[in-house]
């Protein structure tokens, strides 16, 4: 059986993320069923996980500051992967994908200074059990290793799934540690807070023990974004 400390945890950042809209497969407050489906061209288990309603969308607007909005970001980000974990294991498991949108901003601070380091740290901390969290830019243009280029997401969103360990590690290569963290992953019931604080503030001095090599930055140390290449 698994367990979370974050629904235990304080939440004084509790109402930085509005509920837009609940877990859904198809969200009426952003457009994402058309993107989802050029998609499909990029990864080869959407395509059965959209047929069989097992892709969903929980919607949320932000409501607080840039630090307050990253702290429920990664608590959202939790509970997503706590839901999916007892799951991957069963019939199908493997297609599940829980999708964190974020809409509205926060003054002076984009969707990707937001959604960096929830990201960066969630998926240190779920990695070793089998979980991948990938992020995605409204409007940013992608392109893979292999020159192709992606569907430009219309909404910024932290998707949650279960990691496919002959394949994902190979988009870590910025972070070998990480990679092979993820390629000899085994969820074992484990409680993955328990020699992690639990406090958002905590978390994130915690994860930049793990953070690969980078230069200085000008942005804020409240919201200063772990490097870029670190976002597979």
């Amino acid at each position: 059986m698994t367990t979370s400390r974050t629904s235990a945890a304080p939440r004084p950042t509790a109402g930085a993320l509005r509920l837009v809209e609940a877990a859904t497969t198809r969200p009426r407050s952003v457009d994402i069923g058309a993107y989802a489906h050029r998609m499909t061209a990029h990864c080869p288990y959407l395509a059965p996980s959209l047929q069989q309603g097992l892709t969903t969308w929980t919607v949320y607007r932000a409501d607080g500051d840039a630090e307050a909005v990253q702290a429920e970001l990664f608590h959202a980000g939790a509970q997503a992967a706590e839901w999916l974990r007892p799951l991957l294991s069963r019939p199908h498991g493997l297609l599940r994908c829980e999708n964190i949108v974020l809409v509205g901003e926060v003054p002076g601070v984009g969707h990707r200074g937001l959604l960096a380091w929830p990201h960066w740290v969630l998926k240190n901390v779920y990695g070793p059990v089998g979980v991948m969290f990938g992020k995605f830019y409204a409007g940013e243009v992608e392109v893979t290793a292999a020159g192709h280029r992606i569907p430009v997401a219309p909404a910024s969103f932290l998707a949650v799934r279960a990691a496919v360990r002959r394949r994902d590690p190979r988009f870590l290569h910025a972070t070998p540690d990480l990679a092979a963290a993820l390629a000899a992953a085994d969820d074992d019931g484990r409680d993955v807070f328990e020699h992690i604080p639990i406090q958002w503030k905590d978390i994130r001095t915690w994860a930049r023990d793990h953070l690969p090599p980078r230069k200085p930055s000008p942005s804020s140390p409240g919201t200063q974004a772990p490097p870029a290449r670190s976002s597979s």
